[in-house]
């Protein structure tokens, strides 16, 4: 079985840079993997956030998220810097699904790839609804194309 190699930044189009902290290392030395999915959220928080596309105490329409996946590539420890890519993979009719790239310092291939799906809900029900046009325009912003 052939592992597809790590991205490249080439293949993200929104970035954020993130910190490790002291207690993000476990006893192997190395960043232990829930704080790669804590990133990912990070990231992807942000870019709503950032984007105007989410307060988080008030928007009555609300990304929540139905799966996530993550493969390593290279370690990462502290106190390295972290930069984290993200690019839009699929966009639905009520979801959308993230490609992410977690980067060591300038390296070039990601050390670890990851996938993130929000599904769109109206806050108060919890129910899916359509993307909202204002949020789509910006998530297609990052989206690759084929």
């Amino acid at each position: 079985m052939s592992r597809p190699p790590p991205p490249s930044r080439a293949d993200f189009r929104w970035f954020v840079p993130i910190t490790t902290r002291w207690m993000d290392n476990d006893p192997f030395g190395h960043v232990n993997n829930v704080v790669y999915y804590s990133w990912i959220d990070t990231a992807v928080n942000r870019f709503l956030i950032d984007n105007g596309l989410l307060d988080i105490p008030t928007s009555p329409i609300v990304g929540i998220v139905a799966e996530t996946g993550c493969r390593y590539f290279s370690e990462i420890s502290y106190p390295d810097v972290v930069t984290v890519g993200l690019a839009v993979e699929t966009l639905g009719r009520s979801s959308v699904r993230y490609a992410c790239g977690i980067f060591r310092g300038d390296a070039a291939a990601a050390s670890a790839a990851a996938h993130f799906v929000h599904v769109y809900c109206k806050r108060a029900t919890m129910r899916p609804v359509p993307i909202p046009d204002f949020i789509r325009a910006e998530m297609e912003k990052i989206q690759r194309t084929a």
